[in-house]
């Protein structure tokens, strides 16, 4: 890849000494030029050093070598692993300039709406200055603005904003209502998070179903009552069940009979024509037990909101299937929403493997190299850094226990917080970080021989998305201590 780097490097005097307009009518040769027959590759050293002038012209920032070989593996439907802070925001332009080339459209997946808006407009003026269109699909668009969206040559947005509309798409009634246009060439940005981590996540379309929402509330109150004694339920931790013990569905089914909700001239519970009853129980008992307020969901004005377990970001609009949402409505006594019914649904993984030709890129992806090369047919490229890392990376330190565990990561902190050096704690959930914080409160410990308790310290997760920015942009005063949950494209 080297020596296609020192060719495009070879062109750039030319590309330099072209006018604004010249310039931007290298798009219009190439697309001639791919009309009578050339391949993209063969187009591959021109229009890398079209891009990287564009940039240097519009953005002020120039491509560096290390960049445009990470440009060349997403070309080839790789993965580049390149460190954070190398640049793989402006590694994608060139790339993604050649791939739109033919106008069949390219797409780039960011991690949130906040990135894909940013990265669009930013990156965006480059492939404007060179006559290309650009579109942005966002949470809350209308069909047109969709539409159009896809309709540009380059497309930015998230993945589940994509795999949506796919799901869409395949529910209308007439062609002319799709929005999409095909699955042509895309970039995805944090690849691991999304292709791997939330590879098996189904992207699920509802439609309404009848209303039972006083049941809900009917067999709530009998589950709170029923969960007051321990011995009425099983609950296994590790794989999140919790059933009812036999002692415990003897006192439901009484409950119930007082109350009249089971049908009549039946047996016991678990007769076919209480089946509904069952499952209503059953989803009663999880919401109860197994799901935790600020933990796994948040209520803001009365409306009951999920938190993802990968990003500690509320998830807006996704429900939980089956009722379960619904119990938790009914537990947190907000508003009760009518139950849905599946009308199309697809993985993440299946939606990304539509695509002709699939890349990304992400400052961790050789860990799972293996993964993505029997999943994806992908290889991963480890990219070297511009200049040599002054990073010190230590090893992994392993403990016996989470109390031994949690002690070092205090004494590490505490060290650092004497000596005013800002500290960042990466947890892998919001619970984690909760408990950390927890810690940190109650921490007693000496400076300058005065006994002090409690380190100051901001916590980033779902409940303060807000103050993200805030709290991102304060996190390197001396001192500073920042807990936060997966830190995988925060983009602030």
């Amino acid at each position: 890849m080297m020596a296609r780097v020192a060719r495009i490097n070879s062109l750039e005097p030319a590309m330099q000494a072209l006018s604004d307009e010249a310039l931007r009518g290298k798009t219009v040769e190439f697309r001639q030029r791919l009309g009578r027959g050339e391949t993209l590759d063969q187009l591959l050293e021109e229009a890398f050093a079209v891009v990287r002038e564009a940039a240097r012209r519009v953005l002020g920032q120039r491509h560096f070598d290390v960049q445009l070989i990470g440009g060349i593996v997403l070309h080839q439907g790789g993965i580049a692993e390149m460190r954070t802070g190398e640049g793989k925001t402006l590694v994608a332009t060139a790339p993604v300039y050649l791939n739109a080339l033919p106008g069949d459209g390219v797409h780039v997946i960011t991690v949130n709406d906040y990135l894909a808006q940013l990265h669009g407009d930013w990156m965006g003026q480059v492939y404007r200055f060179l006559g290309l269109s650009v579109g942005v699909i966002v949470h809350g668009l209308s069909q047109g603005q969709r539409k159009a969206a896809y309709a540009s040559d380059i497309t930015y947005g998230t993945n589940n904003e994509f795999g949506f509309d796919y799901l869409r798409d395949n529910l209308v009634y007439e062609m002319d209502e799709m929005v999409q246009r095909g699955h042509n060439f895309v970039i995805v940005d944090e690849v691991d998070s999304i292709l791997i981590d939330e590879a098996r996540t189904p992207l699920i379309i509802s439609g309404p179903t009848e209303d039972r929402s006083d049941f809900y509330r009917t067999v709530d109150a009998l589950v709170k009552e029923l969960i007051k004694d321990r011995s009425t339920f099983d609950h296994d931790e590790k794989q999140r069940q919790v059933i009812l013990t036999e002692e415990g569905a003897e006192r439901v089914e009484e409950m119930l009979r007082a109350g009249g909700h089971l049908e009549e001239d039946t047996t016991g519970l678990y007769d076919a024509a209480n089946v509904s009853v069952v499952h209503h129980v059953n989803q009663a008992l999880r919401a109860n037990v197994l799901y935790t307020r600020e933990k796994d969901y948040i209520v803001r004005s009365g409306e009951v909101i999920l938190i993802d377990e990968f990003t500690g970001r509320m998830m807006q609009g996704r429900r939980l299937s089956e009722g379960l949402h619904q119990a938790i409505e009914a537990k947190e006594g907000a508003h009760v929403q009518p139950e849905n019914q599946t009308l199309a649904s697809v993985t993440i993984q299946n939606y990304f493997r539509l695509y002709k030709k699939l890349s990304g890129m992400t400052g961790t992806a050789a860990t799972e190299a293996q993964e993505f090369a029997d999943i994806y047919k992908m290889d991963v490229m480890e990219i070297p850094t511009n200049r040599p890392v002054a990073r010190i990376d230590d090893d992994d330190e392993v403990y016996r226990t989470e109390d031994e565990k949690n002690q070092a990561i205090l004494k590490q902190i505490e060290d650092c917080y004497i000596r005013g050096q800002p500290i960042l704690v990466g947890t892998v959930s919001i619970e984690k970080s909760e408990a950390l914080s927890t810690l940190l409160h109650a921490h007693v410990f000496e400076v300058d021989g005065k006994v002090q308790k409690g380190i100051p310290h901001n916590v980033l997760n779902a409940r303060y998305h807000e103050q993200e920015a805030m709290i991102v942009a304060d996190a390197g005063i001396p001192g500073a201590v920042t807990i936060a949950t997966n830190m995988a494209g925060r983009g602030t």
